[in-house]
């Protein structure tokens, strides 16, 4: 009999609903920007940027959210570096996922009642969460309100340099996303961390 392991409560399921529909709707419409043409565009140059604005204000309204429930609750506590060795445990965890996995080993770090992520993606999240969420929300009000940007950063147009490392940050979330629905699918089944999401129930090995 599968174990199971109530891990995502609702707000968390929620958060995550919204926080994904955001990004796919501000990827869409940020793509839509950056190559825009009069008879090619994937949406309308106005319309995408008025989606673009509202989209962000929403996100940054469901980034707040998250941070203050996840430490209200608790939470935080899985985006928490505590072990030792922990290089050493990232590099186990990535052995795992490029030769383990296909050799049909264990999985180096289950999930369990207290351990929610492996080190790897415990690490991803932290990554995307706290550094790049913030990038991308600074940029994207630094662009919205180009006044407040530094007029010039070491003889570097301070325009430039906003939008160059929004775009950056941008990319590197969208390439998240990608990694991340694919190892959504390395569960006990191919579709039981997609239900986890739904129901809130994680099955462990």
């Amino acid at each position: 009999m599968t174990e199971k392991v109530y891990h995502y409560p609702l707000w968390i399921r929620l958060w995550h609903v919204f926080n994904a529909l955001l990004c796919l709707v501000l990827i869409v419409t940020g793509i839509s920007m950056q190559f825009s043409e009069p008879n090619r565009s994937l949406v309308p140059f106005d319309l995408a940027v008025s989606i673009h604005n509202s989209a962000a204000i929403l996100l940054i309204i469901n980034y707040l959210y998250f941070l203050i429930v996840n430490r209200l609750s608790g939470n935080r506590m899985h985006y928490k570096i505590t072990e030792k060795g922990y290089v050493k445990m990232l590099i186990t965890q990535f052995r795992y996922y490029t030769l383990g996995i296909f050799r049909g080993e264990k999985t180096p770090f289950p999930v369990s009642e207290v351990r929610k992520f492996n080190p790897l993606q415990q690490f991803a999240y932290i990554v995307i969460l706290y550094w790049f969420f913030p990038l991308i929300i600074i940029t994207g009000l630094g662009l919205f309100f180009p006044e407040m940007i530094i007029t010039r950063i070491f003889g570097i147009s301070g325009l430039f340099l906003t939008d160059l490392f929004h775009i950056l940050s941008g990319f590197v979330v969208s390439m998240f996303m990608i990694v991340h629905i694919y190892f959504c699918t390395m569960g006990t089944r191919l579709t039981s961390l997609f239900k986890g999401m739904i129901n809130g129930w994680v099955e462990i090995h």
